[in-house]
């Protein structure tokens, strides 16, 4: 029961972390924005009042400061990139803080419970795999809603240029009547368009941030149309039609698929409940399998394999469309 209580207790901070983390930066987002516009309108620049030094301010500046040495540490812009693609409003090396911050939070918890150096080593690390996985949760999930988006997005864009908008006209529209994440990816493209940049480029950058083959065909036909020209508004109906098929497939697949998910997933339960039912009914039966050597082998060898088993029924399953 305590191990379970300390996961509970360090997921509700990682929550807390996020939440306290993105509430900052759309506060630092519209402050910088507010500064530039004051700076060419020639409006002087008040005086920041300073920051009381409260439990959320002092958390703030932890994060922060952890994100600064992290950035001086490394150059990557990969970490940028996925923050974009979860649609999470902080930067890449205050989330790295994040990670680090809440690994050795599980870890200290872990030690607190089990009173073993080692286990804090397992449980920091532990925390920071469970942050990847959320994050890629969140990743997988956006993407998912975003190409379920992506065929009303087509039509309403072929009606438009129907009734005599220009392609940006259009794409004003989507982002003005569609909900996220495809409203807001739209609307990033616009915003790019406006500040200069070339279309090309804004829509390889929203390709670059939702990583979707579906869109990446939309944004072929879209660039060969305007260097050879043709009907756009039928080209788009076309593919749109075509990605309404791919995705009425894919969910065929998955629900013929669904037998053998949610088999890996019982055969990887059955163990852990097994062991828990046997535990509260012979608290002394598994003693040798947990206090021996030899025990502790055995249990990691069986993680081990139950692991491999989970991802090769997965691969089973997983079937490309």
């Amino acid at each position: 029961m305590k191990p379970l209580l300390a996961v509970l207790v360090a997921a509700l901070c990682f929550g807390l972390l996020v939440g306290l983390l993105s509430i900052r930066s759309r506060a630092k987002k519209e402050h910088a924005m507010t500064e530039r516009l004051n700076y060419f309108a020639g409006v002087q620049q008040e005086e920041r009042p300073q920051r009381k030094l409260t439990p959320k301010a002092l958390l703030y500046s932890c994060i922060e400061a952890l994100a600064k040495g992290l950035g001086r540490l490394q150059h990557g812009r990969r970490i940028e990139l996925l923050m974009q693609q979860a649609d999470w409003p902080i930067r890449g090396t205050e989330f790295e803080a994040i990670l680090l911050l809440w690994g050795g939070l599980v870890g200290l918890i872990t030690f607190l419970v089990t009173l073993k150096g080692a286990m804090f080593f397992a449980g920091a690390l532990a925390g920071i795999l469970m942050g990847l996985a959320l994050l890629g949760l969140r990743i997988r999930r956006r993407r998912k809603k975003f190409t379920n988006q992506l065929g009303d997005m087509l039509t309403m864009v072929a009606n438009a240029l129907r009734a005599g908008f220009s392609f940006m006209q259009a794409f004003e529209l989507i982002s003005r009547e569609m909900d996220a994440p495809m409203g807001r990816e739209v609307q990033l493209v616009v915003n790019e368009v406006n500040l200069g940049n070339t279309l090309e480029s804004a829509l390889d950058n929203m390709q670059r941030r939702v990583v979707s083959p579906d869109f990446e065909l939309v944004v072929t036909a879209v660039l060969i149309q305007r260097q050879v020209g043709g009907d756009l508004a039928s080209i788009l109906d076309t593919i749109s039609e075509t990605i309404a098929e791919r995705v009425r497939m894919r969910r065929e697949v998955m629900t013929l698929t669904a037998q053998g998910r949610a088999s890996a997933l019982v055969v990887s339960c059955i163990p852990i409940g097994l062991a828990a039912a046997v535990s509260i009914l012979n608290p002394n039966y598994l003693k040798p399998l947990i206090e021996t050597e030899l025990g502790r082998m055995f249990i990691v060898a069986a993680v081990i394999l139950q692991l491999i088993g989970f991802i090769v029924i997965h691969r089973i399953v997983d079937i490309e469309i």
